[in-house]
């Protein structure tokens, strides 16, 4: 009876150990236990009101959500800042009278990641996105609320990839 209780003691031990060295989504945090998300300033030559915000919480979430972290407003372990430098709308195809039958929004955000606790794994690096819609739609209200979610969306999970995981 001893000898099962000591093997169950010792499975147990392994396997509550073992949790708390495995993610779902691959974040290698170290022994990081905070990061902090300083606000992403829009400094594109256009300027769209409250998207600077809107990636800067995205960004939050996305980090909050898929890891262990606590996120704090300034000393952490983790810590992210930059700017968007680009936000613009160019034709992508065109029809046969020569005007344009599709419209791309890009937006690029420039981030800089500083590890405190490895500083070798500190980056800085453009990420950017597209997102296409028709010549004849505005960009306005669903259709800008769209294409927001959806180039944040990739933007903070290549950001993730980048900083967190070996990807």
């Amino acid at each position: 009876m001893k000898k099962f209780v000591f093997i169950l003691s010792c499975l147990l031990l392994l396997s509550f150990q073992s949790c708390g060295l495995y993610s779902f989504t691959g974040a290698d945090t170290g022994a990081a236990k905070t990061f902090q998300v300083n606000y992403f300033q829009n400094t594109a030559d256009r300027v769209e009101p409250g998207i600077d915000r809107t990636f800067t919480l995205q960004l939050q979430d996305l980090i909050q959500n898929q890891t262990n972290l606590s996120l704090t407003n300034e000393g952490g372990d983790l810590i992210y800042e930059g700017e968007i430098i680009d936000y613009y709308v160019a034709p992508i195809t065109a029809t046969a009278q020569n005007t344009a039958a599709q419209n791309r929004l890009t937006i690029s955000v420039n981030l800089r990641y500083y590890n405190t606790l490895q500083p070798e794994k500190d980056l800085e690096r453009r990420f950017s996105f597209y997102y296409d819609y028709g010549a004849n739609d505005q960009l306005i209200g669903a259709i800008l609320d769209t294409a927001l979610e959806e180039i944040y969306t990739r933007i903070t999970q290549d950001i993730f990839n980048a900083t967190l995981t070996n990807w």
